[in-house]
C-alpha cells in the first residue's frame, strides 16, 4: 500500500484557502443586496449599525474563541491603538461612500472602484513607499488613469465614487501594514469597530432625533427588517476571517486573483438586479480597466514563477 504524497496535506490546505477566498470575496460582492433588503434605512443608519452589530459579533467571537487576552494586549498598546484608529476612519469613509452608492443607484461605479483598487494600490507603493515597478505594472497604471479618463468624459464628470473606495481601501491596506503580522483580523476588526462605536451611537442619536437621511428605522419595519440590520454584523465579519485565514493558506498571487470576484458580481449585481445604465462609454472604460488588471495578473504571476525559480536554483546545484 503505497504512502501518501508529502505535498498532499499542503494541497488540501491550498484547496481550502482557495474555497475560502471565494466564499469570502463571493460575500461581498453580494453585499449591495444586503444593504438594498434594509430599504427604507438610509446609509447612515446602515453604516452606523454595521458598527454597532459588528462589534457585537466581534466580541461573541472573540468570547467563543477564548482570545480576550491577546485583544487586551493589543488595547494597551498605545501605536497600535493609534493606527488602527487610522485605519478605522479610513474604513469609515469606504463603508459610508459604498453604501451610500449601492443605495442610490450607483453600484456599477462603486464595483469599478474595486476593480481599479490593486491598480490604486501599486500607485500608492509608488508615492508613500518609493517601491520600484516592472515595466508590466508601469504599462498596468498607465492604462488604468487612460480608463478613468474615458469614463470621465463618458460620465461628463469624474467618477469620484470610484476613486473614493480605491483610494480610501487602498490607504486602509496601506496602514494596517504598519502593524503588519502583530495583529488578527477578528482583534483588527474588534478595534477598528470599538474606535468608530462613539460615531456611530451618535449618527444614530441625530438620525433619530432629526429625522435626517430617513430618520432610525430599527424598530418601525418590523421584525424582517430587524433580522436583517442585525446580520450586517457576521455580513461584516465573517468574509473578513475567511479572508484572513484563506491569505494563510494560498499563495498571494491566487489571492490576487481571487480577489476580482467581488467587483465581477458587484457589476452583475449593479446591471442585472437593479438595472443600471451601462451606456458605451462606461463599457469601454470597463474594458480597458480590465486590460490593465490582465497586465497585471500575468505579470505577477510571472514574477511569482521567478521567484520560486531563483529559491529553487541553489537548492538544485547542491550535490546529492
Amino acid at each position: 500500500m503505497s504512502e501518501p504524497t508529502p505535498t498532499r496535506p499542503a494541497r488540501s490546505e491550498a484547496s481550502v484557502g482557495v474555497v475560502q477566498a471565494i466564499v469570502a470575496y463571493g460575500l461581498w460582492g453580494l453585499m449591495p443586496l444586503l444593504f438594498a433588503a434594509m430599504a427604507p434605512a438610509g446609509a447612515f443608519e446602515i453604516v452606523a449599525w454595521r458598527i454597532v452589530f459588528g462589534l457585537v459579533f466581534c466580541a461573541v467571537a472573540i468570547a467563543v474563541t477564548r482570545s480576550w487576552l491577546r485583544t487586551r494586549s493589543l488595547l494597551a498598546q498605545r501605536r497600535v491603538m493609534l493606527v488602527m484608529g487610522i485605519a478605522a476612519v479610513l474604513i469609515l469613509v469606504n463603508w459610508t461612500v459604498y453604501v451610500a452608492a449601492t443605495t442610490t443607484g450607483h453600484t456599477v461605479e462603486a464595483a469599478l472602484g474595486y476593480f481599479i483598487n490593486p491598480l490604486v494600490t501599486i500607485a500608492l507603493g509608488i508615492v508613500v513607499l518609493r517601491e520600484r515597478l516592472r515595466a508590466a505594472q508601469w504599462a498596468a497604471v498607465g492604462i488604468s488613469i487612460v480608463a478613468v479618463v474615458v469614463i470621465a468624459v463618458g460620465y461628463g464628470q469624474v467618477p469620484w465614487i470610484s476613486l473614493t473606495l480605491a483610494f480610501s481601501f487602498g490607504l486602509y491596506g496601506l496602514v494596517k501594514k504598519r502593524v503588519g503580522g502583530t495583529i488578527d483580523a477578528l482583534s483588527g476588526l474588534t478595534i477598528e469597530t470599538l474606535w468608530l462605536l462613539p460615531i456611530a451611537v451618535g449618527a444614530l442619536v441625530v438620525l433619530g432625533v432629526t429625522g435626517l437621511d430617513g430618520g432610525v428605522t430599527f424598530t418601525s419595519e418590523g421584525w424582517p427588517h430587524v433580522l436583517v440590520t442585525v446580520l450586517t454584523g457576521p455580513a461584516t465579519a465573517v468574509p473578513l476571517l475567511l479572508f484572513a485565514s484563506s491569505a494563510r493558506r494560498v499563495s498571494l498571487s491566487t489571492l490576487g486573483l481571487t480577489q476580482y470576484l467581488a467587483p465581477v458580481m458587484q457589476l452583475l449585481v449593479g446591471v442585472v438586479v437593479q438595472h443600471e445604465a451601462m451606456p458605451p462609454a462606461r463599457w469601454i472604460g470597463f474594458g480597458i480597466v480590465w486590460v490593465a488588471l490582465v497586465v497585471l495578473t500575468v505579470d505577477s504571476f510571472a514574477a511569482a514563477r521567478a521567484a520560486r525559480r531563483r529559491t529553487l536554483a541553489p537548492t538544485a546545484a547542491e550535490p546529492v
